[in-house]
């Protein structure tokens, strides 16, 4: 390896203040809250400012805070109030927080399969997995990279089907000049450690339609009618509440986001730049008109040229502190226990099996109707990334990859360019 890769330098970490933004202003927030005395969102005024701030920043009429990222795609998934054994649409490269909510509203997850080298899912991976009993598509930017949205939303349109982004690594990301998140029916987003602002944990669900919103807002409150002349319970549905700590904490965060997407875009942009000329290792692959907010750096290995592929090329750029993760997940989604045995609600294997589905054909996982998902997961080494990285950590980080990447070489390939 070059002496640039040989020498040591630690990187910043978002699971510490080493990677996170934090400073007087949270302190200040927090202080505010805890002086009123008020710590719930019903009577205090943090989470209020915070969804209002949010919706503003999006252009958008209504956002709803929820105790987490799952919370707001479990909200998500209740306004469109799926009937027991009804099928919603999503990715199988995601996190599980984004499946379990199907479940639990007595929907069945179905996946289409994603573009390897964008990781996303397409109109094209979509529609054959819909069917009469598809009651949603869950789109997720995944990185921070845009979906085609064009594409998926001309596709669900057409048949009457909402579609629910999923925006917690997509902060800042825009599709057409529209941010994420508003260009579906409705869009989600996490305040979970890692993300582009955190609160530890929170989430936050936005939507145009009011039919949608008071669904949502419903939900995450028991659905209990606040303010309604009349309030009941009206259907079954969990307390969700974000605390007035955790929103403090969040709108001190929101107004360093806009400082916080432009070093990442910035510092990816910078890697991406110097990545030109190293054979066998691509960038990102983002669309002309979108733009990555860059939640995490995804690199595409090929094994035709890296000896050991994705795997080897991690292992390598982790002995010199750069703390990456080959392959994102080990395996896709459906291949999980609670999936592939249909671990739900005890021994029922409810919605998968019952009279919900009579009649209907049987809800199989199989990873040869996903190879698309299976080449990206085997080519893909994820790079940490965060708002503290500076020109001098990516260049650091980029002179370890194109050192790995020269040690790893295969010789009939080593001077044929790039894949």
């Amino acid at each position: 390896m070059s002496d640039a890769a040989e020498r040591s330098m630690t990187l910043p970490n978002d699971q510490d203040a080493s990677g996170r933004s934090f400073d007087h202003e949270e302190l200040e927030q927090l202080r505010m809250v805890l002086d009123s005395g008020t710590l719930t969102c019903t009577k205090g005024s943090r989470v209020r400012e915070l969804e209002q701030s949010f919706a503003e920043r999006l252009g958008v009429d209504r956002c709803r805070a929820a105790a987490s990222g799952t919370a707001a795609l479990h909200a998500a998934v209740a306004a469109i109030d799926p009937a027991p054994g009804d099928e919603i649409v999503t990715t199988p490269i995601t996190d599980m927080g984004a499946i379990t909510p199907i479940l639990y509203q007595s929907a069945i997850p179905v996946f289409a399969d994603v573009d390897p080298r964008t990781y996303n899912v397409t109109a094209a991976t979509i529609e054959p997995k819909l069917t009469r009993r598809t009651k949603a598509v869950m789109v997720t930017h995944l990185f921070g990279n845009p979906c085609e949205m064009d594409e998926i939303l001309e596709l669900c349109r057409g048949r009457g089907i909402p579609v629910i982004e999923d925006c917690a690594q997509a902060y800042g990301a825009s599709y057409r000049g529209r941010p994420v998140g508003t260009l579906g029916d409705i869009g989600c987003f996490s305040l979970q450690q890692g993300k582009h602002i955190t609160a530890g944990e929170g989430g936050l669900v936005v939507s145009q339609s009011e039919h949608y919103t008071r669904r949502i807002r419903l939900f995450i409150d028991k659905a209990w009618g606040y303010g309604d002349p009349n309030p009941d319970h009206y259907f079954l549905a969990l307390n969700y509440r974000m605390t007035e700590l955790v929103g403090a904490v969040a709108l001190a965060q929101l107004g360093k986001l806009d400082g916080n997407v432009k070093q990442r875009v910035d510092m990816a942009d910078r890697l991406t730049a110097a990545l030109q000329n190293v054979p066998g290792v691509d960038a990102p692959e983002v669309a002309h008109h979108a733009v990555n907010s860059y939640w995490r750096y995804a690199l595409h290995v090929d094994p035709a040229v890296i000896r050991g592929g994705a795997v080897a090329l991690g292992d390598l750029l982790r002995e010199r502190g750069v703390f990456c993760a080959p392959r994102y997940i080990q395996k896709p989604a459906f291949e999980c226990q609670v999936l592939r045995d249909q671990v739900t609600f005890g021994n029922s294997r409810f919605p998968f099996v019952g009279p919900q589905r009579e009649g209907e054909p049987e809800i199989r996982y199989d990873r040869a109707d996903t190879p698309g998902t299976i080449e990206a997961l085997e080519r893909v080494v994820v790079l940490p990334w965060n708002e503290r990285y500076t020109e001098e950590h990516v260049d650091y980080v980029a002179s370890v990859i194109a050192a790995a990447a020269q040690r790893l070489a295969i010789p009939a390939a080593a001077g044929e360019g790039r894949s």
